[in-house]
Protein backbone atom coordinates (compact mmCIF):
# COMPACT_ATOMS: atom_id res chain seq x y z
CA UNK A 1 0.00 0.00 0.00
CA UNK A 2 1.08 3.55 -0.56
CA UNK A 3 2.40 5.80 2.14
CA UNK A 4 0.76 9.05 3.21
CA UNK A 5 1.52 11.96 0.94
CA UNK A 6 3.08 9.94 -1.89
CA UNK A 7 0.51 11.34 -4.29
CA UNK A 8 -1.32 9.68 -7.10
CA UNK A 9 0.90 6.86 -8.26
CA UNK A 10 2.03 5.90 -11.74
CA UNK A 11 -0.44 3.75 -13.65
CA UNK A 12 0.35 0.48 -15.36
CA UNK A 13 -2.94 -1.30 -16.08
CA UNK A 14 -6.56 -0.44 -16.79
CA UNK A 15 -9.54 -2.74 -16.55
CA UNK A 16 -12.71 -2.36 -18.65
CA UNK A 17 -15.71 -4.58 -19.43
CA UNK A 18 -17.46 -4.82 -22.78
CA UNK A 19 -20.94 -3.42 -23.50
CA UNK A 20 -23.59 -6.17 -23.66
CA UNK A 21 -26.62 -6.12 -25.96
CA UNK A 22 -28.80 -6.31 -22.84
CA UNK A 23 -27.85 -2.72 -22.01
CA UNK A 24 -30.04 -1.54 -24.89
CA UNK A 25 -32.62 -4.33 -24.83
CA UNK A 26 -35.63 -5.15 -22.70
CA UNK A 27 -33.36 -6.12 -19.80
CA UNK A 28 -31.92 -2.63 -19.70
CA UNK A 29 -35.37 -1.08 -19.83
CA UNK A 30 -36.48 -3.36 -17.02
CA UNK A 31 -33.60 -2.00 -14.96
CA UNK A 32 -34.94 1.53 -15.44
CA UNK A 33 -32.42 2.55 -18.11
CA UNK A 34 -33.07 4.98 -20.92
CA UNK A 35 -33.14 3.66 -24.46
CA UNK A 36 -29.75 3.97 -26.10
CA UNK A 37 -28.01 3.28 -29.38
CA UNK A 38 -26.07 0.07 -28.71
CA UNK A 39 -23.67 0.49 -31.64
CA UNK A 40 -22.80 4.04 -30.58
CA UNK A 41 -22.30 2.97 -26.96
CA UNK A 42 -19.98 0.17 -28.08
CA UNK A 43 -18.01 2.58 -30.29
CA UNK A 44 -17.56 5.00 -27.40
CA UNK A 45 -16.38 2.17 -25.21
CA UNK A 46 -13.95 0.97 -27.86
CA UNK A 47 -12.45 4.44 -28.26
CA UNK A 48 -12.02 4.70 -24.49
CA UNK A 49 -10.15 1.39 -24.41
CA UNK A 50 -8.00 2.48 -27.34
CA UNK A 51 -6.97 5.72 -25.67
CA UNK A 52 -6.16 3.97 -22.40
CA UNK A 53 -3.92 1.55 -24.28
CA UNK A 54 -2.42 3.65 -27.07
CA UNK A 55 -2.47 7.23 -25.82
CA UNK A 56 -1.80 6.58 -22.15
CA UNK A 57 0.32 3.46 -22.66
CA UNK A 58 -1.54 1.30 -20.15
CA UNK A 59 -1.81 -2.47 -20.35
CA UNK A 60 -5.51 -2.97 -20.97
CA UNK A 61 -7.39 -5.89 -19.42
CA UNK A 62 -10.73 -6.31 -21.20
CA UNK A 63 -13.44 -8.37 -19.55
CA UNK A 64 -16.03 -9.76 -21.97
CA UNK A 65 -19.58 -8.39 -21.85
CA UNK A 66 -22.06 -10.39 -19.79
CA UNK A 67 -25.65 -10.33 -20.99
CA UNK A 68 -26.94 -11.07 -17.48
CA UNK A 69 -25.26 -7.85 -16.26
CA UNK A 70 -26.61 -4.90 -18.27
CA UNK A 71 -24.65 -2.44 -16.12
CA UNK A 72 -21.48 -4.53 -16.17
CA UNK A 73 -19.53 -1.85 -18.12
CA UNK A 74 -19.82 0.43 -15.07
CA UNK A 75 -17.14 -1.60 -13.32
CA UNK A 76 -15.71 1.48 -11.57
CA UNK A 77 -18.41 0.87 -8.98
CA UNK A 78 -17.13 -2.62 -8.16
CA UNK A 79 -13.77 -1.91 -6.52
CA UNK A 80 -11.66 0.72 -4.78
CA UNK A 81 -7.97 0.30 -5.62
CA UNK A 82 -4.97 1.91 -3.99
CA UNK A 83 -1.46 0.54 -4.28
CA UNK A 84 -1.57 -3.26 -4.26
CA UNK A 85 -4.90 -3.44 -2.40
CA UNK A 86 -8.35 -3.75 -3.96
CA UNK A 87 -11.47 -3.40 -1.84
CA UNK A 88 -14.31 -5.26 -3.55
CA UNK A 89 -17.43 -3.17 -3.03
CA UNK A 90 -21.01 -4.10 -2.15
CA UNK A 91 -23.23 -2.18 -4.58
CA UNK A 92 -26.46 -0.74 -3.22
CA UNK A 93 -28.53 -2.51 -5.88
CA UNK A 94 -28.71 -6.29 -5.26
CA UNK A 95 -29.02 -6.78 -9.03
CA UNK A 96 -25.54 -5.30 -9.48
CA UNK A 97 -23.73 -7.35 -6.85
CA UNK A 98 -22.85 -10.21 -9.23
CA UNK A 99 -20.80 -7.67 -11.23
CA UNK A 100 -18.01 -7.87 -8.65
CA UNK A 101 -17.22 -11.54 -9.36
CA UNK A 102 -15.41 -11.10 -12.67
CA UNK A 103 -13.65 -7.99 -11.41
CA UNK A 104 -12.44 -9.79 -8.30
CA UNK A 105 -10.92 -12.60 -10.38
CA UNK A 106 -9.24 -10.20 -12.79
CA UNK A 107 -7.67 -8.21 -9.95
CA UNK A 108 -6.54 -11.43 -8.24
CA UNK A 109 -4.92 -12.54 -11.50
CA UNK A 110 -3.05 -9.21 -11.59
CA UNK A 111 -1.63 -9.95 -8.14
CA UNK A 112 -3.57 -7.48 -6.02
CA UNK A 113 -4.46 -8.12 -2.40
CA UNK A 114 -8.24 -8.55 -2.25
CA UNK A 115 -10.33 -7.23 0.64
CA UNK A 116 -13.99 -8.23 0.84
CA UNK A 117 -16.90 -6.34 2.38
CA UNK A 118 -18.49 -8.96 4.60
CA UNK A 119 -20.98 -6.71 6.40
CA UNK A 120 -24.47 -7.10 4.92
CA UNK A 121 -25.42 -3.70 6.35
CA UNK A 122 -22.76 -1.94 4.27
CA UNK A 123 -23.28 -0.51 0.80
CA UNK A 124 -20.55 1.06 -1.30
CA UNK A 125 -20.23 2.11 -4.94
CA UNK A 126 -16.66 2.76 -6.05
CA UNK A 127 -17.58 6.00 -7.79
CA UNK A 128 -18.57 7.47 -4.43
CA UNK A 129 -14.88 7.25 -3.42
CA UNK A 130 -12.43 10.00 -4.41
CA UNK A 131 -8.72 9.44 -3.69
CA UNK A 132 -6.70 12.64 -3.87
CA UNK A 133 -3.26 11.10 -3.50
CA UNK A 134 -3.21 12.14 0.14
CA UNK A 135 -6.57 11.04 1.52
CA UNK A 136 -9.91 9.52 0.68
CA UNK A 137 -13.27 11.23 0.55
CA UNK A 138 -16.32 8.96 0.56
CA UNK A 139 -19.64 10.34 -0.62
CA UNK A 140 -22.65 9.39 1.48
CA UNK A 141 -25.28 8.98 -1.20
CA UNK A 142 -28.19 6.83 -2.25
CA UNK A 143 -25.64 4.13 -3.03
CA UNK A 144 -23.10 4.40 -0.21
CA UNK A 145 -23.76 4.44 3.54
CA UNK A 146 -21.74 5.14 6.68
CA UNK A 147 -20.84 1.48 7.17
CA UNK A 148 -19.44 1.31 3.66
CA UNK A 149 -17.30 4.36 4.39
CA UNK A 150 -16.06 2.78 7.62
CA UNK A 151 -14.86 -0.25 5.68
CA UNK A 152 -12.93 2.02 3.31
CA UNK A 153 -11.22 3.51 6.37
CA UNK A 154 -10.50 0.07 7.83
CA UNK A 155 -9.00 -1.11 4.53
CA UNK A 156 -6.76 1.88 3.77
CA UNK A 157 -5.44 2.71 7.24
CA UNK A 158 -2.43 4.66 5.97
CA UNK A 159 -4.74 7.42 4.73
CA UNK A 160 -7.29 9.71 6.31
CA UNK A 161 -10.85 8.91 5.22
CA UNK A 162 -13.60 11.54 5.47
CA UNK A 163 -17.27 11.34 4.56
CA UNK A 164 -18.98 13.93 2.37
CA UNK A 165 -22.79 14.22 2.10
CA UNK A 166 -23.99 14.02 -1.50
CA UNK A 167 -27.17 16.05 -1.90
CA UNK A 168 -28.05 15.01 -5.46
CA UNK A 169 -28.76 11.87 -7.45
CA UNK A 170 -25.09 11.67 -8.48
CA UNK A 171 -22.20 9.76 -7.00
CA UNK A 172 -19.45 11.90 -5.44
CA UNK A 173 -17.22 11.49 -8.49
CA UNK A 174 -20.09 12.64 -10.68
CA UNK A 175 -19.71 16.02 -8.96
CA UNK A 176 -15.97 16.42 -8.43
CA UNK A 177 -12.63 14.85 -9.27
CA UNK A 178 -8.90 15.44 -9.35
CA UNK A 179 -7.68 17.68 -12.16
CA UNK A 180 -4.07 17.42 -10.99
CA UNK A 181 -2.06 16.28 -7.95
CA UNK A 182 -3.29 19.23 -5.89
CA UNK A 183 -6.31 20.47 -7.85
CA UNK A 184 -9.93 19.53 -7.26
CA UNK A 185 -12.32 20.15 -10.16
CA UNK A 186 -16.02 20.42 -9.47
CA UNK A 187 -19.22 21.18 -11.30
CA UNK A 188 -21.12 24.40 -10.78
CA UNK A 189 -24.30 22.91 -9.30
CA UNK A 190 -25.17 23.56 -5.70
CA UNK A 191 -24.65 19.87 -4.88
CA UNK A 192 -21.14 19.91 -6.36
CA UNK A 193 -20.20 23.14 -4.61
CA UNK A 194 -21.53 21.84 -1.28
CA UNK A 195 -19.37 18.74 -1.66
CA UNK A 196 -16.25 20.81 -2.37
CA UNK A 197 -16.92 23.08 0.60
CA UNK A 198 -17.34 20.05 2.84
CA UNK A 199 -14.06 18.59 1.59
CA UNK A 200 -12.26 21.88 2.25
CA UNK A 201 -13.45 21.85 5.87
CA UNK A 202 -12.44 18.23 6.43
CA UNK A 203 -8.95 18.23 4.91
CA UNK A 204 -5.58 19.25 6.34
CA UNK A 205 -4.13 19.56 2.84
CA UNK A 206 -4.34 22.64 0.63
CA UNK A 207 -6.00 21.98 -2.71
CA UNK A 208 -6.53 24.42 -5.53
CA UNK A 209 -10.02 24.30 -7.01
CA UNK A 210 -11.47 24.79 -10.47
CA UNK A 211 -15.20 25.11 -11.14
CA UNK A 212 -16.55 23.73 -14.41
CA UNK A 213 -19.91 24.67 -15.94
CA UNK A 214 -20.96 21.00 -16.20
CA UNK A 215 -20.96 18.61 -13.25
CA UNK A 216 -20.27 15.70 -15.61
CA UNK A 217 -17.04 17.37 -16.78
CA UNK A 218 -15.65 17.03 -13.25
CA UNK A 219 -15.94 13.25 -13.56
CA UNK A 220 -12.43 12.93 -14.98
CA UNK A 221 -9.34 10.81 -14.35
CA UNK A 222 -5.94 12.26 -13.50
CA UNK A 223 -3.35 9.65 -14.46
CA UNK A 224 0.42 9.50 -14.24
CA UNK A 225 1.82 7.33 -17.04
CA UNK A 226 4.01 4.40 -16.13
CA UNK A 227 6.99 5.73 -18.07
CA UNK A 228 9.03 8.29 -16.10
CA UNK A 229 9.52 11.63 -17.79
CA UNK A 230 6.11 11.76 -19.44
CA UNK A 231 3.69 14.44 -18.25
CA UNK A 232 0.52 13.38 -16.45
CA UNK A 233 -2.72 12.98 -18.37
CA UNK A 234 -6.25 14.09 -17.66
CA UNK A 235 -8.80 11.82 -19.27
CA UNK A 236 -11.95 13.92 -19.61
CA UNK A 237 -15.22 14.32 -21.46
CA UNK A 238 -14.55 16.06 -24.77
CA UNK A 239 -16.15 19.03 -26.43
CA UNK A 240 -18.59 16.90 -28.36
CA UNK A 241 -20.14 15.90 -25.04
CA UNK A 242 -19.67 19.00 -22.88
CA UNK A 243 -18.59 22.00 -24.97
CA UNK A 244 -19.25 24.55 -22.22
CA UNK A 245 -16.53 23.12 -19.97
CA UNK A 246 -13.68 22.90 -22.48
CA UNK A 247 -12.36 26.44 -21.99
CA UNK A 248 -12.18 25.98 -18.23
CA UNK A 249 -10.34 22.66 -18.60
CA UNK A 250 -7.64 24.44 -20.64
CA UNK A 251 -6.63 26.21 -17.41
CA UNK A 252 -5.16 22.91 -16.21
CA UNK A 253 -1.80 23.65 -17.79
CA UNK A 254 0.27 20.95 -16.05
CA UNK A 255 -1.54 18.01 -17.64
CA UNK A 256 -2.02 16.63 -21.14
CA UNK A 257 -5.74 16.69 -21.88
CA UNK A 258 -7.09 13.50 -23.45
CA UNK A 259 -10.75 13.87 -24.49
CA UNK A 260 -13.18 10.97 -24.82
CA UNK A 261 -16.93 10.69 -25.26
CA UNK A 262 -19.47 8.73 -23.26
CA UNK A 263 -22.66 10.61 -24.12
CA UNK A 264 -24.49 7.42 -25.14
CA UNK A 265 -23.22 5.39 -22.20
CA UNK A 266 -24.27 8.26 -19.95
CA UNK A 267 -27.88 7.29 -20.70
CA UNK A 268 -27.18 4.12 -18.69
CA UNK A 269 -25.87 6.16 -15.78
CA UNK A 270 -22.21 5.92 -16.77
CA UNK A 271 -19.75 8.62 -15.83
CA UNK A 272 -16.20 8.53 -17.11
CA UNK A 273 -14.77 7.21 -13.84
CA UNK A 274 -17.29 4.36 -13.79
CA UNK A 275 -16.12 2.91 -17.10
CA UNK A 276 -12.64 1.76 -16.05
CA UNK A 277 -10.53 0.73 -13.10
CA UNK A 278 -6.94 1.96 -13.11
CA UNK A 279 -4.15 0.33 -11.17
CA UNK A 280 -1.85 2.96 -9.76
CA UNK A 281 1.13 0.72 -9.03
CA UNK A 282 2.61 -2.17 -10.91
CA UNK A 283 0.91 -5.38 -9.78
CA UNK A 284 2.91 -8.14 -8.16
CA UNK A 285 2.53 -11.09 -10.49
Amino acid sequence: MGTPGEGLGRCSHALIRGVPESLASGEGAAAGLSALDLAKAQREHGVLGGKLRQRLGLQLVELPPEESLPLGPLLGDTAVIQGDTALITRPWSPARRPEVDGVRKALQDLGLRIVEMGDENATLDGTDVLFTGREFFVGLSKWTNHRGAEIVADTFRDFAVSTVPVTSTSHLRGLCGMGGPRTVVAGSSEAAQKAVRAMAVLTDHPYASLTLPDDAAADCLFLRPGQPGLPPFLLHRGGGDLPNSQEALQKLSDVTLVPVSCSELEKAGAGLSSLCLVLSTRPHN
